[in-house]
């Protein structure tokens, strides 16, 4: 997620303006359910970030070249064709619960649905706290 640090940063958005303007209404109830999945794994109100992406937390980073920059905890944003769930890179080495999830994709920090009903939500929730819990034991992670 590093990559998005320089670009996407907290706005001054309202949770209920942003879920307002998501399209079409099947992806808007979709976010509503992601929105109250990530405030139960997280225990942190939710922010728009980089005007697309609705983010739990937040921590700073600095890499040993120097590159530094703070970015959202992990998040989710409901895209028109896929809703595009941010994860850290380590969740990809946890298999055996990627394996239960359902149908999806991965890159190398996003987790991609087409539709929020191909995956169990009780799965998602795991993956969610382990990448944060993850994120965690390197870096200091805030509920802003």
């Amino acid at each position: 997620m590093a990559r998005y640090g320089a670009k996407t940063k907290a706005e001054p958005v309202s949770i209920e303006a942003f879920l307002q303007g998501v399209a079409p209404g099947a992806r808007q109830v979709e976010a509503r359910v992601l929105l109250a999945l990530f405030r139960a794994a997280t225990g942190f109100e939710p922010r728009v970030w980089g005007g697309g992406i609705v983010g739990f937390g937040r921590y700073a980073y600095q890499y040993e070249s120097g590159h530094s920059g703070a970015t959202l905890a992990t998040g989710f944003s409901p895209r028109k064709a896929e809703l595009s769930i941010y994860l850290q890179p380590g969740f990809a080495e946890r298999q055996a619960l990627l394996a239960q999830l359902g149908k999806h994709r991965v890159g190398k920090a996003c987790l991609y649905l087409r539709q929020l009903s191909d995956a169990d939500p009780a799965v998602l929730h795991q993956l969610i706290r382990a990448g944060l819990d993850d994120l965690a034991t390197r870096w200091t992670v805030l509920p802003e």
